[in-house]
């Protein structure tokens, strides 16, 4: 036998078996499931005013436990640890991920299955409680006006161009045209700006003679301060 033998056999004899008892696992697995639904809760109240998906809700309890499983599989042996790292470099997730706070779920799922598989579920509680904190406390913070986007089709002259600058500047401080595009005569102009009399501004603007239509819409950009 030679001593690239025997090291190898000492490595797997010495790391390839580590004791985890019945209980163990389903605590940890127990701490996981608790948390799991902690952050489901947490998720169902965030997203009360948008578009909610339970199916993604549930997932991320359900990736609580599989990471904590994996972990827990990883801790037993290396020899176990090595194949699955294989075996899980071969996945590969493709949906995408539209909303950053559902990123920041995702992540906070896999890092307390990640931590309780670990036997640390005290720090997985702390961390739950802290984001927790967090993301409640900075989605409460005033933010500035968000910007709106208005449409306007019209004949192209200079006094129509004119007349609705001067309209747009009485209402709004700071804005800017987005996009303009001239087709047979008419004008359909886009102007990103922020207002706080949105109405009176497209009474304004359609009572001119020469604007065909008026739109003022709000959109989920970025807010400008």
């Amino acid at each position: 036998m030679s001593f690239s033998d025997i090291f190898k056999k000492s490595f797997l004899q010495g790391y390839s078996t580590i004791e985890l008892g019945t209980k163990g696992i389903i605590v940890a697995l127990c701490f996981s499931l608790v948390l799991g639904l902690y952050i489901f809760f947490i998720y169902r109240l965030m997203t009360r005013r948008t578009f909610y998906s339970k199916n993604f809700n549930v997932s991320l309890v359900c990736m609580s436990l599989i990471t904590t499983a994996i972990i827990l599989t990883i801790q037993s042996s290396v020899v176990v640890s090595l194949g699955m790292v294989g075996a899980l470099s071969i996945v590969r997730f493709r949906t995408a991920i539209k909303e950053p706070m559902d990123l920041v779920f995702l992540y906070w799922a896999i890092s307390v299955g990640i931590i309780c598989g670990a036997g640390l579920s005290e720090i997985a509680i702390i961390l739950s409680l802290v984001v927790t904190v967090a993301i409640f406390a900075l989605s409460h913070i005033p933010l500035g006006r968000a910007p709106m986007i208005l449409v306007i089709s019209a004949q192209n002259d200079k006094e129509t161009n004119k007349a609705v600058r001067q309209i747009v500047r009485k209402y709004a401080r700071f804005f800017t045209e987005k996009s303009r595009n001239i087709t047979g005569g008419q004008l359909n102009l886009v102007i990103e700006l922020s207002v706080a009399n949105g109405a009176e501004l497209t009474s304004e603007l359609s009572a001119l003679r020469t604007v065909n239509s008026v739109s003022l819409l709000s959109h989920d950009g970025e807010v400008t301060f």
